[in-house]
């Protein structure tokens, strides 16, 4: 007998049984398959939704924010539309930094924002949660006057004083911007990234933001060289100690007018 012609129970031949075993294993791997892929679909339908995005503020809606200025912490209840500005002054009461045009043109209200100049008046105070703010009332060491304040008062770098604060800021950004090799407009060379010598013309470029309508540019000019190079010093022998001419407190001895006082008769 051949193995063809031998029969199971069943009445199967070896090779039918061997057909009949291929298809159930077949059978059973495809159903396991759709099984697997099925339960794969249900678990990636059914994860967690991402959360909802924070609903915006209605309009007039306060919401608490805290500014660090001038190294303190400033917590306040602002509405989405206020300035740094307006945020400085009417909620902060920090009134250094002044509101000239309040369209960023006249740099009256210049304050520094990790260590950066910006107009105040054009950015808004809830865009500034986390950074270091520096007004005027915070540019001066606890020593003393910061060099540029007295560079200031050394070369009478203002008259009315309204857009001090913000000339004084810049100032100092200014400087720290010309030590890191920022170029300008008038940079000679823009490519190379050494510290930037600070000529009048220079200056002038980089202070041309901040207007003074009293006319006080050329002592803002001297008062910001006389920082930048120190060895041309015009007023002022020392930054750290100007020669100002003191004020006197004296009482003038009157001088007599022949008109006003006409002589007495003896």
């Amino acid at each position: 007998m051949t193995p063809d012609s031998a029969h199971d129970e069943n009445g199967l031949s070896a090779r039918g049984v061997a057909r009949r075993r291929f298809l159930r294993d077949s059978g059973a791997l495809t159903t396991g398959l759709a099984t697997a892929g099925a339960a794969h679909a249900q678990m990636m339908a059914t994860q967690p939704a991402a959360p909802a995005a924070a609903a915006p503020l209605a309009a007039g809606a306060q919401a608490p924010v805290r500014l660090n200025i001038n190294g303190r912490d400033y917590e306040m209840l602002l509405e989405s539309r206020v300035t740094l500005l307006d945020a400085l002054r009417e909620y902060a009461g920090l009134m250094g930094t002044k509101k000239g045009c309040d369209r960023g043109q006249c740099g009256a209200c210049t304050v520094l924002v990790n260590e950066r100049r910006i107009n105040a008046c054009l950015a808004l105070a809830m865009t500034h949660v986390g950074d270091r703010i520096v007004t005027i009332e915070g540019i001066a060491p606890a020593s003393g006057l910061h060099p540029v304040q007295q560079a200031f008062i050394a070369h009478d770098g203002f008259q009315c004083g309204y857009c001090t604060p913000g000339q004084i800021c810049s100032a100092v950004a200014l400087l720290d911007e010309a030590r890191a090799g920022d170029a300008s407009v008038v940079t000679a060379d823009v490519t190379l990234r050494t510290p930037v010598v600070l000529s009048d013309d220079e200056i002038r470029e980089r202070m041309s933001g901040n207007l003074c309508r009293c006319g006080a540019y050329a002592g803002i000019v001297a008062a910001v060289r006389s920082v930048a190079n120190p060895a041309a010093r015009p007023v002022a022998d020392s930054v750290s100690n100007p020669v100002i001419t003191p004020v006197s407190t004296s009482v003038a001895t009157p001088v007599a007018n022949p008109v006003a006082d006409p002589p007495k008769a003896t």
